[in-house]
């Protein structure tokens, strides 16, 4: 059964991918509720041990994809909400395994201030394109989804393998696929017209992590 939500889960993204880069929005929202239904289903079937926090991850992952289909800034609100509260039940399923008295606390301190320079460097970018009511709710969206990747680095760290470091990738890749989507959506003389590097490193990013989990 697992192979067969896999199966979906490729094919459907490979059909949004064509419809990203073809800017075919009508295919977009056929295929996109599809990526994360079945990734969902993957993890459940395949996992020995299934965690709640990740299909709970997974779910609101899923409910911020469906919630950014409409046009809007109401719905583009309530889409970031749910992917936030996707970053923290990811980060309840990595504390599972951080063994958090091998972490030195000056790694700690020196990855906050990585990801909260990048994403300071982003939005020094952004904020002459961005509404004024939504730069400080997209900031803080983006410091969470950087707090997801530092608790993915802590697991990497504290347990070092392929495993862990296949988590951490896919993390990376969701804090890139977001950055992306900023930029493609508010940044309308940027060099990024179309969502397909946004939902490749999205899919790929959410396929990773649940791998590394697995």
């Amino acid at each position: 059964m697992a192979v067969c939500f896999l199966a979906v889960f490729i094919i459907s993204t490979a059909i949004h991918l064509y419809g990203s880069l073809k800017q075919d929005k009508k295919l977009r929202n056929l295929t996109k509720p599809f990526l994360l239904a079945s990734l969902f289903g993957f993890y459940y079937f395949a996992a020995g041990t299934v965690l709640t926090a990740i299909l709970l991850a997974l779910f609101f992952s899923w409910l911020g994809d469906v919630l950014l289909m409409p046009a809007g800034v109401k719905w583009f609100t309530a889409g970031g909400i749910a992917f936030m509260i996707s970053h923290i039940f990811f980060v309840l399923g990595y504390c599972r395994d951080i063994v958090f008295s091998l972490l030195d606390p000056v790694v700690i301190v020196l990855l906050a201030l990585l990801f909260t320079g990048t994403v300071a460097y982003i939005f020094s970018k952004l904020k002459p394109h961005l509404p004024k009511a939504l730069f400080y709710p997209m900031f803080l969206y983006l410091l969470i989804n950087g707090s997801m990747n530092c608790f993915a680095i802590f697991r990497m760290i504290s347990r070092p393998a392929a495993a862990t470091l296949i988590t951490c990738i896919g993390a990376v890749l969701f804090f890139i696929s977001d950055s992306t989507l900023f930029f493609v959506r508010f940044k309308k003389d940027g060099r990024l017209k179309t969502h397909f590097w946004v939902m490749l490193t999205y899919s790929l990013g959410e396929l990773l992590i649940i791998i590394g989990l697995l």
